[in-house]
C-alpha cells in the first residue's frame, strides 16, 4: 500500500465524512443571516470566519460538500452504467460498423471541452444541480466506453476467451462473465479519476451560476460570492479554494494509489 493512497483516502474520507456529519449537525444553521457580523475572520465562534452575509463558513462548506458529492457520483454512475456497456459491446464487435458509429462519437464529444459542453447543455436545460448531473454524466458516458473498450480488446485475445467461445458462450455472455471482471480494476481507478474532475465541473457550473441554486450551497458559488470581496474578505475565497483543491487532490492520489495496487508490475517495482 503506496503513501500516495493512504493520503489519498485519509482526504477522502474526511471529505465524506464531513459531508455525512452535515446531514445530523452543523456549527451554525447554513441559511442563517447574521448581518452585523459579516466578514469576520476566522475566529474562535466561527473557525473558518463568515461570508458577506454573516453566514458561517464552515457550515456552509460541509453542506457544500454533499452537493458536490452527490452531482459528482450520480454523474460518475451515469457514464458507468451507459459508457461501459457501450465500451464492452464496441469491443465485442470490433471492426464492425457498430464499433466505428460508437467510437467515432466518442470523438465527436471529445472534440468539445467537457466544461463548454456542460454549461451548454445547463444553458438549454436551464440552471439546477439535475441539470448539472445530466450535463456531467453525459460527458462521462464516452470516457467509460472508451476505457472499458481499450482495456477489453486485449482481454478478448485470451486463450480463456478462446475457450468460452469454444463452450457456446455468446458476446453478451462472455463480455459480462470474463471481460468485465478482468477489466473492473481500471473502471473502478477510472471511476475515482472522473470523481474528482466531477467536483470541478460542479464547482464550474455553480461558479458561473449554472449548478446548484440557492440556498443550497456550493463550493463554487462561495468563489463566486467571494471575487468581488478579495481585498477586504480574503477568507471567502481562501476557504471554498482550498477546500476544492483538497478534495479534488485527495481523490486523484487515491486514483493513482489504487492503480499501483492494481497493477501487480508497478507493486512489484515498488518494493
Amino acid at each position: 500500500m503506496t503513501r500516495a493512497l493512504i493520503l489519498g483516502a485519509c482526504l477522502s474520507i474526511l471529505v465524506l465524512l464531513a459531508a455525512a456529519l452535515s446531514f445530523v449537525w452543523t456549527p451554525f444553521d447554513h441559511t442563517s443571516l447574521d448581518i452585523p457580523n459579516k466578514l469576520q475572520s476566522p475566529n474562535l465562534t466561527n473557525w473558518l470566519g463568515t461570508d458577506h452575509f454573516g453566514r458561517d463558513i464552515l457550515s456552509m462548506l460541509m453542506v457544500g460538500a454533499r452537493t458536490s458529492i452527490a452531482v459528482a457520483l450520480v454523474a460518475v454512475g451515469i457514464g458507468i452504467v451507459l459508457g461501459v456497456p457501450l465500451g464492452l459491446w464496441a469491443a465485442a464487435r470490433k471492426g464492425s460498423w457498430l464499433d466505428e458509429v460508437i467510437m467515432r462519437g466518442n470523438d465527436l464529444i471529445f472534440a468539445f471541452p467537457s466544461l463548454v459542453i456542460a454549461i451548454l447543455i445547463t444553458a438549454i436545460l436551464g440552471a439546477g444541480a439535475v441539470n448539472a448531473i445530466i450535463a456531467i454524466g453525459i460527458f462521462n458516458i464516452p470516457v467509460f466506453a472508451r476505457v472499458a473498450r481499450g482495456a477489453a480488446l486485449p482481454v478478448w485475445e485470451r486463450e480463456f476467451i478462446l475457450a468460452a467461445r469454444v463452450a457456446g458462450k455468446n458476446g453478451l455472455r462472455i463480455s459480462v462473465e470474463h471481460i468485465l471482471p478482468n477489466i473492473a480494476n481500471l473502471l473502478i481507478v477510472q471511476g475515482t479519476i472522473q470523481f474528482s474532475l466531477g467536483i470541478l465541473a460542479e464547482a464550474g457550473l455553480s461558479y458561473v451560476g449554472l449548478g446548484a441554486q440557492p440556498p443550497i450551497p456550493s463550493w463554487g458559488r462561495m468563489l463566486a460570492d467571494a471575487q468581488t470581496l478579495v481585498a477586504l474578505a480574503p477568507h471567502m475565497a481562501l476557504m471554498p479554494g482550498i477546500t476544492i483543491i483538497l478534495t479534488v487532490l485527495g481523490l486523484n492520489l487515491l486514483g493513482d494509489g489504487l492503480r499501483d495496487y492494481f497493477d501487480p508490475k508497478l507493486r512489484v517495482s515498488r518494493v
